[in-house]
């Protein structure tokens, strides 16, 4: 029951809630009853009775004691218990289909993650990795952009003009949406391809790091349906490749103890190869485990 000087708020409709905070002792005079329902699913509802209502229920009955309310409150307490009830399905297949729309909603927002996770990883795998790109992504993110340049905090390697040089010295060729979109609007039309988010699983390409860092982004939006083991390989794994991507960035990451992949340079580029190499050699037995677990929850 609710007494006089408590803190109470309820609201019905469509985005109904109810909060109650005693704070009257128990002789203070009686406002509200009220009951709460938990359905399946985390559903519930409840049913709150103001005094007067209260009040007309009692003047019916032959069976309520007289007197203060506030010496029956079980009464009230009674009342609003009767009333909620009758928001319990009755019909056992009623129930039933009531929780379900929440777990079919649920289900549906799940298989569409997991069958996009499977299409992404089986396309990815099927193509030939691509090697040529040396990080230049991070540079096109910062092309032109002197005044305005991502991560202000972090100095560059080299001035502004010169880190302009690199990016137009070398051809752009990134595949992945999530690193073109950072790209400055200066440095969109020197990229070959135009990725779109709606594209990615006719672009991305395993030699690409932003693609095996993706690994674990995949993995953490299936859990719990996949296994921690895959979802802690495939963060050790997004953190080494995060590691190179940003030794190979224009950024001065040397007091941070990143010695820096200098891809302005031959030997440089030649570094991050092998490094692209390897973890795309990396990735493949994560991707192909992470395909395999899409394939079993997909029933395929």
């Amino acid at each position: 029951v609710v007494r006089e000087g408590d803190d109470f708020k309820y609201a019905y409709g469509t985005t109904k809630f109810i909060e109650h905070t005693p704070r009257a002792n128990s002789k203070a005079a009686i406002t509200h009853a009220y009951a709460i329902v938990t359905l399946r699913f985390q559903q519930f509802d409840f049913v709150v009775l103001d005094r007067d209502e209260i009040e007309a229920v009692r003047a019916k009955s032959k069976q309520w004691a007289r007197g203060n309310l506030e010496d029956h409150a079980w009464y009230a307490k009674k009342t609003a218990v009767r009333r909620v009830v009758n928001l319990i399905p009755k019909n056992a297949a009623l129930a039933t289909l009531l929780g379900a729309v929440v777990e079919t909603e649920r289900d549906e927002a799940a298989v569409r993650r997991v069958r996009f996770s499977r299409q992404l990883c089986l396309a990815v795998a099927s193509r030939p990795a691509f090697h040529a790109c040396f990080g230049l992504h991070e540079w096109a993110m910062v092309y032109r952009a002197e005044a305005a340049r991502r991560h202000q905090g972090w100095p560059l390697r080299l001035t502004a003009a010169e880190t302009d040089a690199v990016v137009e010295s070398m051809p752009v060729r990134c595949t992945h949406f999530d690193a073109f979109r950072f790209f400055t609007p200066e440095a969109r039309p020197l990229n070959r391809l135009q990725p779109d988010l709606d594209g990615r699983i006719e672009n991305e390409q395993p030699g690409c790091i932003h693609a095996t860092m993706d690994l674990y982004k995949w993995a953490m939006k299936l859990g719990p349906l996949v296994p921690s083991e895959l979802a802690a390989a495939a963060f050790v794994l997004a953190a080494d490749a995060r590691s190179v991507d940003m030794r190979a960035s224009p950024y001065d990451l040397a007091n941070l103890g990143y010695e820096p992949i200098r891809i302005e340079t031959s030997e440089g580029r030649a570094a991050y190869e092998v490094e692209q190499r390897r973890l795309a050699a990396a990735a493949a037995p994560v991707r192909a485990e992470l395909v395999d677990w899409c394939t079993r929850i997909l029933g395929l």
